[in-house]
């Protein structure tokens, strides 16, 4: 799913407008039971397109981070990059997998159009789907909480990083990670709750409206709740490293350079450009993931607390919504490969050359007195 699902509904959102929301929408209690009748063969051009995009968007990120690591083998950096690249390998595979079983849906509708009832996908086949979409939706949500943390133990507590942070724990946190939303994932296919057909009949997933059993309710609410907690600790993570990061910048204004603190300038200052280029990119795709997914998770609670406080609501509004939600939910995957694309440190050099062509040319000249002053002292 983008996910967070990060982030993976890209295809399958894409022909919701080919469908007639005014009279295919079934009533309250059949809502994720029925699917509706295919009105208008859906054209699958814009889903093609999603789908490329999306997947040479992740496969550049991809090779972005691999050549960073290749070039650039310090120890403090290879935990999040590692950490990123799970992230983007789970937005690939939720992209391609998801939107492969629901452009397969879509063909399957094509051939029955016409037919006087719609034809339901196999329950197998449904229960599969619905796994893919909360497993590739938790796996990115619980990455990028992982990664705000990370990055959080790095900036406040550089000394004590290495040692808390180690690549073992890291890959033991990524498997965690995989086996907790497989877990969740996993629990319909051994009929603990359920997943079904959603409008327009071309996706599954758990259900949220209608009549539902408390199984089906504790998944719904273990899904959103474990969503909307990953955020939140990926938001406090970032604000509290962002203000470590301001607080060093005011302090490095306000003491003065001495002899002895030039000679390790260059150092500092690259560890500070370095931290500053991973929290921008760890802020983008927070600030993504929180717009992207906020509106499906927090749809979820108060579809499920309408529910048991019998207030109801037409189905058709419900299923509009919903969809619309889901939507939004899909550009996550989409969107989190071009932050490491396009918030690159020679990306952001260029950006401030043009808003600050003075600066750059004063500290181009600063970097090459202080080579040229190197190499008189080294003769």
């Amino acid at each position: 799913m983008d996910i967070l699902f990060t982030s993976s509904f890209p295809v399958l959102c894409q022909h919701s407008r080919d469908y007639n929301l005014t009279t295919l929408c079934p009533d309250n209690q059949k809502v994720n039971s029925t699917p509706p009748a295919l009105v208008n063969p859906p054209a699958f051009g814009m889903s093609y397109f999603t789908m490329t995009l999306g997947a040479l968007s992740n496969l550049t990120a991809l090779a972005i981070l691999a050549h960073s690591y290749a070039c650039f083998r310090r120890r403090a950096k290879v935990p999040f990059l590692l950490l990123a690249s799970a992230l983007l390998l789970s937005d690939l595979a939720g992209h391609l997998i998801t939107g492969a079983l629901a452009l397969h849906l879509h063909l399957e509708r094509v051939k029955h159009h016409g037919a006087a009832v719609a034809v339901e996908p196999p329950q197998v086949y449904c229960k599969l789907f619905g796994a893919c979409m909360v497993f590739f939706g938790l796996c990115p949500l619980l990455l990028g909480s992982a990664m705000a943390v990370e990055r959080c133990i790095g900036i406040t507590q550089p000394l004590l990083h290495p040692a808390v942070v180690t690549m073992t724990r890291i890959r033991l946190t990524m498997l965690l990670i995989a086996s907790t939303a497989l877990t969740l994932a996993g629990l319909p296919l051994l009929n603990v709750g359920n997943y079904k057909p959603q409008f327009p009949g071309t996706w599954c997933f758990l259900p949220v409206n209608g009549p539902l059993s408390i199984a089906d309710t504790s998944l719904a609410l273990a899904f959103s709740i474990l969503g909307l907690i990953t955020l939140s600790v990926s938001v406090v993570s970032n604000t509290i490293s962002g203000l470590k990061l301001l607080q060093v910048r005011f302090k490095d204004r306000c003491v003065k350079s001495n002899a002895a603190r030039r000679h390790g300038f260059l150092s500092s200052s690259s560890l500070h450009s370095l931290d500053v280029e991973m929290m921008t990119q760890l802020a983008v795709i927070t600030v993504v993931s929180c717009v992207c997914w906020s509106p499906f998770l927090i749809y979820i609670l108060i579809s499920i607390g309408r529910f048991y406080k019998g207030i109801k609501r037409p189905a058709r509004q419900c299923e509009k919504l919903l969809l619309l939600a889901l939507r939004l939910a899909s550009w996550n995957q989409i969107l989190d490969p071009w932050v490491y694309i396009l918030l690159r440190r020679a990306v952001l050099r260029r950006v401030l050359q043009l808003l600050q062509p003075d600066r750059v040319v004063f500290t181009q000249n600063s970097s090459y007195r202080d080579s040229h002053r190197k190499q008189i002292t080294s003769h």
